[in-house]
C-alpha cells in the first residue's frame, strides 16, 4: 500500500490553524511592501544580490561553504565567456576558474554549483516577472530545473551516492532503476519505478491554477517537504526543491519580485541552524491515530511543518525589508564612502541622486557634486572602481550596483559571519 501515489497524503491543509492563517496574512501583506519604494534599476540590482544570497545558503545546506566573492567571481567568467553566449559550459570556463595559486579542484566545482543556481534562479526570475512562469510543480518545469543546474557540469558532480552505491546522474531524469532506490537518512522514498506515478500525482496535487491564494501559500511549504519525500532525482534534490519553492513563492503572490527568499531562513532556521532538517525530518511522521487525518503521513506534523516554513518566509521578508528600506540604504552607502579612503565626500551625492532616480547620465555628475568637470569625473571614476555603479553600456545611464565585497558592509547579516 505503501507505493500507491497516495503515499504523500496529506499533500494539502484542508484545515489549516488559526496561527497558520495569521502567519499567511503576515506574509502577504509584508510581501507586497518589500521593495515598493525601489526604483526598477535599484530593484534589479538587489535581485541580482539575492540571487547569490540564495545560492550562497542553499550550498551551505549542503555542507558547502562558497564564499560570495566567490560566487560572483564565477559568473563574472562565465558571463564573459563565449561559451555563455552559447549556452554551452565546456573546458574553457573550468580552465579559467582555475587560474591562480589559490584554486584547486574542489573549489571550483563548488563554484560552478553556486554559480548554476545563480543562473537558473536568475531565469526562473526573468520568466515570472515576464508572466510566462509555467506550473513549478509540473514534471516539465521540474526536470527543466534539474537539467539547467547540472548543465555542463563536471563529470564528478553527475556521479551520485547512496545506499553504498554509486551511478552516473543524467540531469532532468527521475531515479528509474532499483539501483537507484535510495534511503534519506531514516527515510525510505519511493522505489525508483514509481517514481514517475509519483511526480505525476505531485504535478496534479499542487497544480496552482486549480487553487486559492491562501492555499497557494501553504501548498510553497507543504510541496517542499513532499517533493523531498519522493526524492525523484538520484541527488540534487535539496537544490531543486528550493528553486521550485521560489517559483511557487511567485505563482502565491509572495515573492516580491524576487527581493527575498527562503533559503537564507532554512539554513539559519528561527532559533537554530538545525532547525530545516528536523522539521523535514518530523514532516516524514506517518499517521498518528484516528484523530491524526486520514492520509498516510501525519496531518499534524505537515501543519506543523507548514506553519515553521511560513514563520520563516515572514522572517526573511521582514529582514530583507529593514535591509531595502531606502533611508537606512542610503545611511549604509555613506558609511561605506567615509571608510573607503580613496572615495572623496561628494560621492555620497551622486549614490544618493543614483538612489532616488534610479539612474543618472554621466553629464549630471558635475552638477550634483558642485564640483568643476575635471574633478567630477575623477570622483566618478572612483565610485565606477568600487563596483558601486556600473552601465549597461560604455556610456550610458548609470545605476547602482551590489557587489558581493560591499555586501558585509551595505547589507549586515546577509551572509554568515566568516
Amino acid at each position: 500500500m505503501l507505493e500507491t501515489v497516495q503515499r504523500i497524503e496529506p499533500a494539502r491543509l484542508e484545515r489549516p490553524s488559526e496561527e497558520t492563517v495569521d502567519t499567511i496574512a503576515t506574509l502577504s501583506a509584508a510581501s507586497a511592501t518589500l521593495g515598493r519604494a525601489l526604483k526598477p534599476q535599484t530593484a534589479n540590482s538587489l535581485r541580482a544580490l539575492v540571487r547569490i544570497m540564495n545560492s550562497y545558503y542553499s550550498n551551505l545546506i549542503e555542507g558547502n561553504h562558497t564564499l560570495p566573492r566567490d560566487i560572483e567571481s564565477a559568473l563574472a567568467v562565465i558571463r564573459h565567456s563565449p561559451a555563455h553566449r552559447n549556452e554551452t559550459r565546456p573546458a574553457e570556463i573550468e580552465r579559467a576558474l582555475s587560474d591562480g595559486p589559490d584554486r584547486d579542484e574542489g573549489r571550483r566545482n563548488l563554484q560552478l554549483e553556486a554559480a548554476a543556481h545563480v543562473r537558473v534562479q536568475e531565469e526562473v526570475d526573468r520568466q515570472a516577472l515576464a508572466g510566462v512562469l509555467p506550473e513549478p510543480a509540473s514534471q516539465d518545469f521540474v526536470r527543466w530545473l534539474h537539467r539547467a543546474f547540472y548543465a555542463g557540469a563536471a563529470p564528478e558532480l553527475l556521479v551520485a551516492r547512496g545506499s553504498g552505491k554509486t551511478w552516473k546522474m543524467i540531469p532532468g531524469e527521475w531515479r528509474s532503476t532499483s539501483d537507484q532506490d535510495v534511503a534519506v537518512g531514516r527515510h525510505t522514498p519511493p522505489s525508483s519505478e514509481r517514481v514517475p506515478d509519483f511526480m505525476q500525482y505531485f504535478a496534479e496535487r499542487y497544480r496552482t491554477e486549480t487553487m486559492g491564494r491562501s492555499t497557494r501559500i501553504i501548498a510553497v511549504a507543504a510541496a517542499h517537504h513532499r517533493f523531498n519525500y519522493i526524492h525523484p532525482f538520484p541527488d540534487g534534490n535539496g537544490r531543486v526543491s528550493r528553486l521550485m519553492s521560489h517559483a511557487l513563492a511567485y505563482k502565491a503572490e509572495i515573492a516580491a519580485h524576487g527581493l527575498w527568499s527562503v533559503s537564507r531562513g532554512l539554513a539559519r532556521g528561527l532559533e537554530s541552524r538545525t532547525e530545516y532538517k528536523r522539521m523535514m525530518d518530523y514532516a516524514d511522521t506517518p499517521r498518528q491515530g484516528d484523530l491524526d487525518g486520514r492520509g498516510n503521513l501525519s496531518e499534524k506534523a505537515l501543519s506543523d511543518f507548514v506553519l515553521w516554513f511560513l514563520k520563516t518566509c515572514v522572517d526573511q521578508v521582514t529582514f530583507m525589508s529593514s535591509l531595502f528600506d531606502l533611508d537606512s540604504l542610503a545611511d549604509r552607502l555613506h558609511s561605506y564612502v567615509a571608510r573607503k579612503d580613496n572615495l572623496k565626500p561628494e560621492s555620497t551625492r551622486i549614490l544618493d541622486q543614483v538612489l532616488l532616480r534610479g539612474e543618472l547620465d554621466r553629464g549630471d555628475v558635475a552638477s550634483i557634486t558642485g564640483l568643476p568637470e575635471r574633478s567630477a569625473r575623477r570622483v566618478l571614476a572612483d565610485v565606477l572602481a568600487t563596483g558601486l555603479l556600473a552601465s549597461d553600456t560604455p556610456k550610458g545611464r548609470l545605476s547602482l550596483r551590489f557587489p558581493a565585497d560591499a555586501a558585509e558592509l551595505l547589507f549586515p547579516r546577509l551572509f554568515l559571519e566568516t
